[in-house]
């Protein structure tokens, strides 16, 4: 079985049934963030699916990995050295936790597009 880190843009094209991602919805290990839940809530309330909410956190939050101070560290230099890319802080910690448990960093946004340990799918 393949294993992601999946980033909150691949959460929300996933809800939104997009065809691109049906690959990643069945027999593919998920790992996020309490963060990645966080941004995902956000979007659901912003799309009228408040009602949605705590059922959706409860279900994503078996997912989830903790991280340390050092990926908080080589997140904020990542954040720096790709300064011009305006990237999250979200989106560094799990980029790096996707480094650290070896999985690739399953995404859309643009910004990662050409970074290694990546799966774009637009």
């Amino acid at each position: 079985m393949n294993r992601f880190f999946f980033d909150t843009y691949a959460l929300i094209e996933i809800y939104k049934k997009s065809l691109r991602y049906n690959g990643y919805k069945e027999d593919v290990g998920m790992i996020l963030t309490k963060l990645n839940i966080l941004e995902f809530t956000h979007f659901l309330i912003r799309e009228g699916k408040e009602n949605e909410v705590e059922e959706v956190f409860t279900k994503l939050s078996s997912f989830c990995v903790r991280y340390d101070d050092k990926i908080l560290i080589e997140s904020a230099k990542m954040k720096f050295k790709f300064s011009k890319e305006k990237l999250s802080f979200i989106d560094c910690i799990g980029y790096n936790l996707a480094k650290r448990y070896k999985v690739r960093f399953l995404t859309g946004d643009e910004k990662f597009k050409n970074k290694e340990n990546v799966e774009f799918v637009k």
